[in-house]
């Protein structure tokens, strides 16, 4: 008894000297100059050997669900980055995992709605200031994305030109502030090749949204695809016969029917009108598991979830039906890290 007063003493009175010491500010100053030299000293986890690597930046839809970004992947093959879609939220996981931004070679966009563009100017800043580029950030998509970066570029024009004019050219060179649009023509729909990596886009469908575009990686006998948003279409089994990861969208329309019932039930008619017209243009979780068993995929990625799973149960009702059609299958969550090593069929999964 004396000995458990004795500690519960002892630590009392460690936290109330701690409490007074982190009053000085001689000692604040060490701690903040500690805590920041361990940011700047902190790397992030991409691999170190030659790979094909896929990051979840982003998994949601515009639907909200906390600690969820809107859709975002970073695809690392070798020593090369591309961001495919670039949704809300998804720019401060990639900054927070401390990613070369300035080394992106490009972002590839499926479409234009706004849950797939809406961080690109944030990425483009950290893209341009103190990277010393030489070239402006390179943006594929489909038929209006100069349209996308000309109005991101208006609307930023002013921030340039201050960002410029405070820090100067070495820092912030104007030449190279702004985009460098590249509208994907399907006739020729590979739009990278270096020999050891290929990037393919294909047509899906999101009518209305046309064109909208799905993407294959490969590289050094490794494989990925990534579905965009799209309905259940043969395309996608196409592009991903044998891949070692399809990305594949998923939404849960059992879930949206409730959501849209619930909504009518209390007055919300355009809510529930949003909830009968999102069914139209998106994949089940059971379409997606059985274009994935068609494909002969060796693993099923579900991401652009709708709408995404806040909990146990939701999880375990979101993916109703899936266990029946496939054995192997994940739900993408932010930090999701998915590495394919070259000259392996191993896919390794871990975290940010």
């Amino acid at each position: 008894m004396k000995i458990f007063l004795r500690i519960i003493i002892a630590s009392l009175i460690l936290s109330i000297a701690s409490y007074v010491m982190i009053q000085v500010p001689s000692v604040q100053d060490r701690l903040m100059l500690f805590v920041a030299s361990s940011l700047m000293d902190t790397d992030n986890n991409l691999p170190k050997e030659d790979s094909l690597s896929i990051a979840v930046c982003g998994s949601r839809s515009p639907i909200p669900s906390p600690g969820r970004a809107e859709t975002c992947m970073l695809v690392k093959a070798g020593e090369n980055m591309f961001v495919l879609d670039i949704g809300d939220g998804s720019f401060d996981n990639l900054q927070s995992w401390n990613i070369p931004l300035g080394k992106v070679n490009a972002v590839l966009l499926t479409h234009l709605h706004s849950d797939h563009i809406a961080d690109l100017p944030s990425l483009h800043q950290a893209h341009w200031i103190m990277q010393s580029r030489k070239n402006k950030l390179k943006v594929f998509g489909p038929e209006g994305v100069s349209q996308v970066t000309e109005g991101f570029e208006k609307a930023y024009e002013r921030d340039y030109q201050f960002r410029y004019e405070h820090h100067g050219e070495e820092i912030a060179t104007k030449q190279y502030a702004g985009f460098d649009p590249v509208t994907i023509d399907l006739n020729s729909p590979v739009i990278f090749d270096d020999d050891d990596l290929r990037i393919t886009a294909f047509r899906v469908v999101h009518e209305p949204v046309k064109p909208a575009l799905g993407f294959k990686f490969e590289y050094k006998g490794r494989s990925v695809v990534f579905s965009g948003d799209t309905s259940y279409v043969q395309e996608v089994i196409d592009q991903s016969m044998n891949v070692d990861i399809l990305f594949h969208e998923a939404q849960a329309n059992h879930m949206v029917s409730f959501m849209q019932g619930l909504a009518s039930k209390n007055g919300l008619t355009l809510r529930a009108k949003v909830m009968e017209d999102i069914k139209t243009y998106h994949t089940t979780l059971t379409e997606a598991a059985q274009i994935a068993n068609r494909a002969n995929v060796k693993s099923l990625v579900f991401y652009h979830l709708t709408p995404a799973p806040r909990n146990y149960l939701t999880k375990l009702i979101f993916t109703r039906g899936v266990d029946q059609i496939r054995d192997e299958w994940v739900l993408a969550e932010e930090d999701m890290l998915f590495v394919l090593p070259v000259g392996s069929s191993d896919i390794m999964q871990r975290k940010m």
